[in-house]
């Protein structure tokens, strides 16, 4: 039996609306991935050590309290830490343009806004999936 692509659905910092996380971790799972989501209220290091200990392929976080610029890069930094290199790291939320731009060159592999599209992600997951394996 092949395993599912196993994703961690996580919110970062103070930020208590979890509606869309909530919504992604449901589109993946109807999809056929095996999600964990961590809750509210996470730190970088709280989502790295979840990564970790449910071996996900695939980290998301979403983020609406604008403070992505800072606790995104810190991701990064526990996630080259930890050596995961290996595993895809996903932003959602209220993040400008320049912003989402200036995350991705730091090496978060997409962010994506309001409104989209779940099919994106999952499309998006899997062509990274298939292009691992």
């Amino acid at each position: 039996m092949e395993r599912k692509i196993r994703v961690l659905v996580g919110k970062l910092g103070l930020d208590g609306h979890d509606r869309g996380a909530k919504i992604i971790a449901s589109a993946l799972r109807d999809a056929g991935f095996e999600v964990i989501y961590s809750g509210l209220h996470q730190t970088p290091e709280m989502i790295v050590e979840a990564a970790l200990q449910e071996d996900v392929e695939v980290i998301g976080i979403s983020m609406l309290s604008g403070a992505h610029m800072t606790l995104f890069p810190r991701v990064l930094e526990l996630m080259k830490k930890n050596d995961m290199s290996d595993v895809l790291l996903l932003a959602g939320g209220t993040i400008p343009p320049d912003d989402a731009a200036a995350l991705e060159r730091m090496g978060v592999a997409r962010v994506f806004g309001p409104g989209t599209d779940t099919r994106d992600i999952i499309a998006l997951i899997r062509e990274w999936a298939a292009r691992r394996n």
